[in-house]
């Protein structure tokens, strides 16, 4: 058994058989997510079509995840995973089959990562805030750290595996259909895992009864905390301008560096390595400092305008592990924080805001980037996503100072007695 403090949580029989699920699972997404981005190049060779998928896989976490959120706080949260799990492998398992069998059009790579999204909308905030479930209150940092750990172990299998399978296989967009199938069957994993769990060492909290208002409920609770605003504001502008790199590690080793799928696969992959060292370094902190969300934003920032003016694609590739380093050390750091920060019975509902935030802006972004990179080059989705965050951190510097002020101002006026 582990004695390490960095794998204090795998102590728990249950976030054990959780975190060897999502390694499979996981590893199976970053297959299909190569894959996928590789398919709509060689249906179209569009960087704005690769952004319109990206976008529709995106956007349901938009229009979905606050009531996802209410969702997860009314229903078991294991058997609410089973099933967004196998919607995601349903959606997986019909674009690969119509992949292999060549008949495969962009508007059903357009459908179904619209259906793919459905899944992952309802999915997210029941997986991060179930982690609370499964260990205590004083590993749950380390266990959102070991999370992004597993991620990340994938990430960096995921990618190159897909590349070397999809360059074995000819480069064809039939080759991707395989890679996507893998990804269907992965789900297993985590279903399987998820069914052998002991349900009496789980820390369930009772589920909240239905009532008028839930969804506002939560956001109202979620405005009246001042760190949790900041944090909203720092992952809106890294989520929505800087984490597109789906699309601009694509357009960068396609139209800057002319490299293949081989190529494009292993820059997921060494991003990965440093949200890997990122992730395990998280997992080791007992507390979350502001400074550090700060400082990981502004770092992100700087590390993506960095690359985008490498001269060579060994030179970008060497700067992705510190965009996956600062990347990850933000999440991380966000997503322990919301955690800690709420209220049990308000989890669902404040964790499927942040996902709603994190990852609902790509929808956003992911055209803007898509366009910048074909009417301005593929330096400038870089460019532009790194200087955006850092305005971004700068903007949550200052909400959280004004919060802090109100704060002050209004104890000065009301004074305890």
């Amino acid at each position: 058994m582990p004695t390490s403090p960095t794998f204090k949580a795998l102590h728990n029989p249950n976030y054990r058989k959780y975190a060897a699920g999502s390694v499979v699972s996981n590893t199976g997404t970053w297959m299909q997510r190569v894959a996928q981005d590789w398919l709509v190049l060689q249906l179209t060779g569009s960087g704005s079509a690769l952004g319109i998928t990206t976008g529709l896989q995106f956007l349901p976490v938009l229009l979905l995840s606050p009531y996802a959120g209410v969702i997860a706080d009314r229903f078991p949260k294991r058997r609410l995973l089973q099933l967004t799990q196998l919607t995601m492998a349903a959606a997986s398992l019909v674009l690969g089959t119509i992949t292999v069998l060549g008949v495969v059009q962009v508007w059903h790579v357009y459908v179904l990562a619209f259906v793919f999204g459905i899944g992952s909308a309802f999915d997210a905030p029941a997986r991060q805030s179930f982690v609370s479930e499964m260990v205590d209150q004083d590993d749950l940092t380390n266990a959102v750290g070991l999370n992004s750990a597993a991620f990340n172990v994938a990430r960096i299998m995921g990618p190159g595996l897909a590349g070397l399978m999809i360059g074995a296989l000819g480069s064809g967009a039939d080759a991707t259909g395989w890679v996507i199938l893998i990804n269907a069957v992965s789900y297993a994993a985590v279903i399987t895992q998820l069914q052998r769990m002991d349900v009496s060492l789980l820390h369930s909290p009772k589920p909240v009864a239905r009532t008028p208002g839930m969804l506002l409920d939560g956001v109202r609770y979620v405005r009246s905390q001042p760190k949790m605003l900041m944090v909203l504001v720092l992952v809106f502008f890294a989520g929505t301008f800087g984490m597109n790199f789906q699309i601009t590690s694509a357009l960068m080793a396609t139209q800057v560096y002319g490299k293949g799928a081989g190529e494009f696969g292993l820059l997921g992959s060494f991003m990965a390595i440093g949200s890997l060292a990122g992730a395990l370094m998280a997992a080791r902190r007992s507390r979350i400092r502001v400074r550090l969300l700060v400082l990981a934003a502004l770092g992100f920032g700087s590390a993506e305008i960095a690359a985008a003016l490498m001269p060579t694609y060994v030179a970008f590739a060497v700067m992705c592990p510190l965009i996956g380093f600062c990347t990850i050390t933000l999440l991380n750091s966000a997503n322990a924080t919301m955690q800690l920060e709420s209220d049990p019975a308000y989890r669902g509902r404040v964790m499927a805001l942040y996902m709603t935030i994190v990852m609902g802006g790509t929808p956003i972004g992911s055209p803007v980037i898509g366009w910048v990179g074909e009417t301005f080059g593929a330096r400038w989705t870089l460019i532009l996503g790194g200087v955006l965050v850092i305005v971004g951190a700068g903007l949550a510097s200052s909400v959280l100072a004004r919060s802090n002020a109100r704060a002050a101002e209004e104890k000065d006026l009301h004074p305890a007695f």
